[in-house]
């Protein structure tokens, strides 16, 4: 089931507009150019930014996410009659043989169920062509990233077009590791509705992630740096076997 915050037809509306500065795409789509991939299936595709990105580079993308606001955002954008929008998860796709898997953001950590995450995995690679690669990132445990999530340093009001100024912020609702859970609240100026997202993510050790790949037919290639993030996040680059 989808977060409120893709879910919720409100929310799913003004995601993008939140979060406007996705760099942090900028690494896979050099890595999708590095492994010359020509057929891409984004798994927790969200909204499309990922998906249309590549789309505008020539690739053959699919785009699969279980929230339909977030869908219905991605295929109103422009060029979204490019890619091929699934509503599901991983767990559920059409036959494919893609050259690369995705998920970008916070996509793993956000599959915190332990057989929702083997299934996750049994469906990307069975996705995925001989010698294809699985590509994703997940956060360093040991830099307690959930120290941040507070109320006092993540409050903001943002204007967005369309919608008026909407307040943001985030507060912890519970740390029980490897399970984090956290709330996001929203005011819109507008007509004074509060809506409320919770989000629950699993922070994996690296060595947990390489068992968990290796027992589903992955080969580890390389465990890199986020380079927006560098020190904070494991970025697994993983072959099908």
């Amino acid at each position: 089931m989808a977060d409120e915050c893709f879910g919720h037809p409100r929310l799913a509306a003004i995601y993008d507009p939140l979060d406007p500065d996705r760099g942090d795409l900028d690494a896979y789509l050099r890595t999708a150019a590095d492994l010359g991939a020509r057929r891409v299936l984004d798994i927790g595709c969200g909204t499309g930014v990922f998906a249309l990105l590549l789309a505008d580079r020539g690739i053959e993308v699919f785009g699969v996410d279980p929230a339909g606001a977030s869908i219905d955002v991605a295929r109103a954008k422009p060029g979204s009659e490019r890619v091929r929008w699934l509503r599901g998860d991983a767990t559920d796709l059409p036959p494919l043989q893609v050259d690369l898997a995705t998920m970008t953001a916070n996509v793993a950590q956000g599959i915190a169920d332990p057989q929702a995450w083997r299934d996750t995995l049994r469906g990307a690679h069975a996705a995925l062509r001989p010698g294809g690669h699985l590509v994703f990132e997940t956060r360093d445990p040991a830099r307690r990233a959930w120290q941040e999530w507070t109320r006092e340093k993540s409050h903001r009001v943002t204007e967005i077009p369309g919608t008026g100024p909407v307040e943001t912020w985030v507060e912890l609702v519970e740390v029980g590791l490897p399970l984090v859970t956290f709330r996001w609240t929203y005011r819109f100026a507008a007509d004074g509705q509060v809506l409320t997202s919770d989000s629950t993510l699993r922070f994996r050790e690296r060595d947990e992630v390489e068992r968990d790949l290796a027992a589903h037919g992955f080969t580890v290639e390389d465990v890199r740096d986020a380079p927006d993030r560098p020190g904070k996040e494991f970025v697994f680059v993983a072959r099908r076997a």
